[in-house]
């Protein structure tokens, strides 16, 4: 899926973009984002006002899963208002039953054309998992269902390469589009181009989104 590099018609507050596609919500998320890098947001100081203007039916365009990581909130780095978009947040974006049901909900009931994966660099899940790997030893409690959800990626990208952090991230990202992609719910809308599942790497360092798989 190619992207327009003109910036979409801005959705009304609380609301979703103009024409209702994956192509058009993705030029709408990256057109923000690129105001975010920028410094010149529209949204990030208005808030009882967007509050109030969604205070009705929520119509988000998007549905974007994402790291807890607290340096990578995704409401701020594509700079939307209050609806606009629903927002998934896990360590390293791992999914799980809830997860997945909450995004088929979205797509199924909200009518929502895109899902993005958006991880991003030095992740600490990716991080935790590798030195489970090289170490052999698993975290105890709950930490070790994320170690054993990532553990594919870094284990495809190899735990000793020099590079196995950078690049097992952007594996991760891959492996959970696919499993989206996959969804028996979500399947067929994404093979008749209803909506889009796509994944995403933000640059802690400049604030920039860059897609990784632009389908």
């Amino acid at each position: 899926m190619s992207v327009s590099r003109d910036v979409p018609g801005r959705p009304a507050p609380g609301g979703r973009a103009p024409g209702g596609t994956p192509r058009v919500a993705l030029a709408e998320l990256l057109a923000g984002n690129r105001r975010f890098v920028s410094g010149q947001p529209v949204h990030g100081h208005d808030v009882t006002a967007a509050a109030a203007s969604a205070s009705g039916d929520q119509q988000p365009y998007a549905v974007l899963l994402g790291c807890i990581d607290s340096r990578v909130p995704l409401e701020a780095i594509f700079d939307q208002t209050f609806g606009s978009i629903c927002v998934i947040r896990t360590g390293g974006h791992v999914l799980d039953r809830a997860v997945l049901g909450s995004i088929e909900y979205v797509v199924e009931v909200l009518g929502v054309p895109l899902v993005m994966v958006l991880g991003h660099e030095r992740c600490g899940a990716v991080e935790a998992t590798v030195e489970s790997l090289r170490t052999g030893r698993r975290p105890a409690g709950a930490l070790a269902h994320l170690v054993d959800r990532i553990a594919p990626a870094v284990t495809e990208v190899g735990v000793n390469d020099p590079e196995v952090q950078p690049l097992a991230v952007r594996r991760h990202v891959a492996r959970t589009v696919a499993a989206l992609r996959a969804d028996p719910l979500l399947a067929t809308p994404v093979d008749t181009g209803r909506i889009a599942v796509t994944g995403a790497l933000y640059d802690l360092s400049t604030g920039q989104v860059t897609l990784l798989d632009p389908r």
